[in-house]
């Protein structure tokens, strides 16, 4: 397939490159459009046969169900049973990077959701990605535009790696604001589960909803044989080739580890800015100063494929704080990593 690579540096005057892109959804192709969050892999949301080739293009399993993105909130109406706790997050937080999960209408084919009976609804506030939705007149189902497991794609260069020769089209809009996947929630009546937490915190979550509870695998590997909640939460994440192995301890004791592993072994470091003066310039990847989360969640994606790119036989990187914003990254590391630690106090 021959990838078609359109740089939007301005909505209204290129319309018509838009334009041609809604149509390739609507006939069935694939488009990788940019959102606030990440990359995202585009098809027709009500077309089966489109969401089958998401999952081709991605070697993504096909009970892991797709994103449907729509241009305004209440378009949701049209695809899935929406109630008031879905109205008072869609006030709080949409268009924005927050993912509901509701019963489906019929319309929605069982091969976009996975199987479910439940559908995800997303309406992204990246402005490339409202008008395309705009446009294109029906739902677009979206996962990361990357290949299953690995980093999620923050640039168009990160797409062009993954899916150059598998979509027809992408379109570049910059580098994404967030860098880390929607929030994702799951309704029962007005009682929210957070399976997978992002840019909408669950401090805010809680600011709009009463009861809010983060499931296990949040935080904690599937015991053997447990059904989780979201089919995604089985399948690896994130993961460069090399293993991850992240760093629990006092910043002095993190720090004298990777200096001494520098010297020992043939490692990559994903490293705080402070750091950078008491490590060598090797494979050394900076994410942000320590306690700026929102410059960690921006870089992460891209520190982990620069690392990927080298030949180093093991990752390190910092154990995340579970508060705040810390939950997403520390969701997205745990992942990568698959949940090893190495204890340094």
């Amino acid at each position: 397939m021959q990838t078609e690579h359109l740089n939007i540096t301005d909505i209204q005057s290129q319309e018509s490159d838009l334009r041609r892109a809604a149509a390739i959804l609507q006939n069935g192709g694939l488009v990788v459009f940019p959102t606030e969050t990440v990359y995202g892999l585009g098809g027709n949301g009500l077309d089966a046969a489109a969401a089958q080739k998401i999952y081709a293009a991605k070697g993504r399993p096909s009970d892991n169900p797709l994103i449907l993105h729509i241009a305004k909130p209440e378009d949701a109406e049209h695809y899935a049973i929406t109630n008031d706790t879905y109205y008072r997050l869609a006030n709080a937080f949409m268009p924005g990077p927050l993912t509901v999960i509701l019963p489906k209408r019929d319309c929605v084919p069982t091969a976009t959701t996975g199987g479910l009976d439940t559908v995800a609804i997303r309406c992204p506030s990246h402005p490339v990605a409202h008008r395309l939705m705009e446009l294109t007149e029906c739902p677009i189902a979206a996962p990361s535009a990357n290949l299953s497991g690995k980093p999620s794609p923050t640039c168009a260069a990160h797409v062009a790696q993954d899916m150059d020769g598998r979509v027809d089209m992408i379109l570049d809009g910059g580098s994404s604001e967030i860098g880390l996947e929607s929030t994702i929630v799951k309704l029962d009546g007005d009682h929210l589960t957070l399976l997978r937490p992002g840019g909408i915190t669950y401090d805010a979550l809680c600011m709009v909803c009463e009861h809010v509870t983060v499931a296990d695998a949040v935080t904690h590997q599937l015991a053997e044989g447990e059904r989780p909640l979201s089919p995604g939460m089985k399948y690896r994440h994130y993961a460069p080739n090399a293993p991850v192995i992240l760093l629990k301890g006092s910043d002095e004791r993190v720090l004298r580890f990777l200096r001494f592993a520098q010297e020992e072994e043939n490692c990559a470091i994903l490293c705080y800015d402070e750091e950078l003066p008491y490590l060598q310039d090797r494979y050394l990847f900076p994410i942000g100063e320590r306690e700026d989360l929102e410059t960690q969640a921006r870089l992460l994606f891209s520190a982990l494929r620069c690392a990927d790119r080298t030949d180093a036989d093991v990752v390190y990187a910092h154990l995340p704080p579970m508060e705040g914003l810390g939950l997403a990254l520390y969701n997205r590391m745990i992942r990568a990593a698959a949940h090893t630690v190495k204890n340094l106090d």
